[in-house]
This record gives C-alpha cells, structure tokens and sequence, in this order.
C-alpha cells in the first residue's frame, strides 16, 4: 500500500515548497517534473511550464518529464493521456510511484526548490470539470428541495432563497470558469499562429534563396498555397515578399 492522497501532498507541498491542495492538480505535470529535478538537478526548469492552464502546457511538461526518463533509463511508462485529465485516482497511482522512486533514489542533498524554478511561484492548477456538467448538477440541486417540498404541500421557509444563492454561486463560479477558458483559448490561439508565422518565414526565405539561384521547389510552394489559402482571395505577394506583421490569414 502506499501513502494516502493527504501523507503525498503534504510530501509534495514540503519538497517543492507549494500549496496544493488536491493530488489531482499534479495533472499539469509541473510538480513531477520538480520532483524529479530534486534527485537529478537537471531538469531544465526554465521550460517547464510551472503555472500551467491549458493542454499543450500540460504535454510540454510531460515531453520534458519523458525526455528525463529516457535520459536516465527511468523504464516507468508515463500515462499522459489520463495524467492531464487530472482525474484523483490515476494522479495518486502515478504520484505514489515517484514517491517510493525518489525514497530510492533522493540522495539527501539540500535542494532549493524556488532557487531552481526561478522564484516563479506555483498556482494551485484548476481541475475544473467540464463547462456545463457542473452546471447541470448545480441546478438539479437547486431545484430538488422545491420539488420534494411540493410533493409533500410545503415550501420550506428560507429554502427558496438558500437556493437561489447557491444557484447564483454556482452560475457565478461558471462564468469565471468560461472566461479563464476563454483567455486560456485566446492564449493556445496565438501560440499556433506563431508557429504558423515561423513557418512562412522560412519557406518564404527558402524560396528567395531558390529564386536567386534560378530554382524552385514545388514543395515549398504548395505549403506556401496552403497558408495562403485560409483566408478568402488572399494572393500570395509578388516576389516572394514577406507579409506585414499586422497580416493575418
């Protein structure tokens, strides 16, 4: 048997200097990526994403949480998939798996957790259900005191009003939880673009490149329709040129 999910976060809290409070937030992959930068001290820390919100900064840390592994011939499977869920049970497995590592492995040196990840503090990462289910449960709670009350001829003094300040709660913690969605999407959002950005930079450079040499490459040139495509009677500029910066597809 092995550590409970309280005896792991209060282990978890102590090593890395946080304040989780749910083993579940370990999802985001930031805390292992810590904890096994506390035995090996070479974990680049200054790419883990320790405040992590959306998927892609999830996967980020995984991908550098596998390329430790690898590195130190660590054989442990790393179920990402159901890790970033951020479901309890599949993060207490995983969590109580690096605890019985790092009481074999941990040489007893001092580490320095806020010194390695740059001060940056670590959030307490969401572990939001998805939008509309909490809703859903909210309003069914809402509502069965008034439907119990009416099958028994009776309305509960005060109930009504308890109720609705419940439901307003739960509709207020929604609309918080669909803007911080909203923002995280507006993030991944221009995350992509720029990928997409560097990518026609290059190509676009490759083709000049070409040109001047009297080439071309009919690859380049269909990536290049490609991204132009996307936006309705776009036309690729003349000689290759770049696109302005305030350009969008």
């Amino acid at each position: 048997m092995g550590e409970s999910r309280t005896e792991l976060i209060q282990w978890v809290n102590d090593l890395l200097q946080i304040n989780y409070t749910k083993i579940e937030q370990c999802g985001s992959g930031a805390a292992y990526c810590q904890i096994i930068d506390s035995i090996y001290g070479d974990i680049p820390m200054s790419r883990v994403k320790m405040n992590a919100r959306l998927e892609y900064e999830y996967l980020v840390n995984y991908k550098i949480l596998q390329t430790s592994f690898k590195q130190h011939k660590i054989d442990k499977p790393i179920p990402v998939e159901k890790l970033t869920k951020c479901k309890m049970q599949d993060n207490l497995e995983f969590m109580q798996w690096i605890k019985r590592f790092w009481d074999q492995n941990y040489g007893g040196h001092e580490y320095d957790p806020v010194a390695r990840r740059k001060g940056i503090p670590m959030e307490n990462p969401a572990t939001l259900a998805p939008i509309g289910g909490g809703g859903g449960g909210g309003g069914g709670s809402a509502r069965a005191p008034s439907a119990a009350g009416m099958a028994r001829g009776k309305t509960p003094v005060g109930g009504a009003r308890v109720a609705q300040s419940e439901q307003v709660a739960n509709l207020t913690a929604q609309m918080r939880e669909m803007s911080a969605h909203l923002e995280g999407l507006e993030k991944e959002r221009d995350f992509y673009f720029a990928k997409l950005r560097d990518i026609e930079i290059l190509v676009q450079q490759q083709m000049e490149v070409l040109e001047g040499q009297g080439k071309d490459d009919e690859t380049l040139r269909d990536i290049q329709k490609i991204l132009y495509s996307t936006e309705e009677g776009f036309e690729v500029p003349d000689n290759g040129a770049l696109v302005d910066e305030e350009e969008t597809f």
